[in-house]
């Protein structure tokens, strides 16, 4: 896969997307984000990939934000909602994506950058890493889910922080609110998400899917109907022979091998 904005690599069972525009701080210009959806595309329909991990270029960001030049260059609400809308599309691919996402945050992620890492499934943090979402002091307010997966993650009350005051945090305040579920030393960041990536890469890949499907479903969900989503997912794997194998392996005190099916 070879791609002018972002760079792609396999290491099965994982696989590596890298936004690759160091000399702007990764800054996400529609091209960029068009070339990630489909890079997701490609990896998803991958058998040896398990796993995706999504970082950034250089020491200093993970994405600094959007493009401000193609902000500035919006013409009217048309186009700006279809701005929005465009950012959006790509963070529920991320979220609808049958493959467990980390995001490795190194440097500076805000803007569209702290919400494409919310839209992954697990965040790991550099020391060096700084989230935010500063779309007020440009005039604007958080476009490719922002609001809506702030509130999700760290509640109401810290999304109306993050949000009015535009104020940037530092990966240990991230990790305090629940905005992040790791932080590492800097030169540690990538060996950590691999870790994790390996180790979602070696359960049962309908299983994890299903998981990741059941949260991300659930959550808007009441208790009562999320619930039921609970059981019908979990119904749906007893017919799989993924899990006959699990379970066989266990009670046979071996590795089970999963097939997928």
């Amino acid at each position: 896969m070879t791609f002018e904005d972002i760079l792609v690599t396999v290491e099965a069972p994982i696989g590596i997307l890298t936004f690759n525009r160091p000399s702007v701080l990764n800054a996400l210009r529609t091209h960029l984000l068009e070339e990630v959806s489909v890079a997701l595309h490609e990896l998803e329909a991958n058998d040896d990939v398990r796993a995706i991990v999504i970082t950034g270029a250089g020491e200093k960001a993970f994405a600094a934000g959007a493009d401000i030049g193609e902000l500035n260059a919006l013409a009217s609400a048309h186009h700006g909602a279809g701005q929005s809308r465009s950012g959006q599309r790509l963070t529920r691919q991320i979220e609808r994506t049958s493959k467990p996402v980390i995001m490795a945050v190194n440097g500076f992620a805000l803007g569209g950058g702290c919400e494409i890492a919310m839209a992954g499934d697990v965040i790991v943090a550099g020391e060096n890493a700084k989230f935010g979402q500063p779309e007020v002091n440009l005039g604007l307010i958080p476009g490719y889910g922002g609001t809506a997966r702030t509130t999700r993650r760290v509640g109401k009350g810290m999304a109306m922080y993050l949000c009015l005051t535009g104020e940037i945090i530092d990966a240990r305040e991230a990790l305090r609110i629940g905005l992040v579920q790791r932080v590492v030393p800097a030169a540690e960041l990538m060996t950590e998400a691999r870790r994790i990536a390996t180790l979602i890469a070696s359960k049962a890949p309908l299983a994890i899917a299903a998981c990741k499907r059941t949260i991300n479903n659930g959550a808007h969900l009441s208790i009562d109907d999320a619930l039921e989503l609970e059981a019908l997912e979990f119904g749906t794997l007893v017919d799989t022979e993924d899990i006959r194998e699990g379970t066989g392996a266990f009670l046979e005190k071996r590795k089970p091998v999963w097939k997928g099916r």
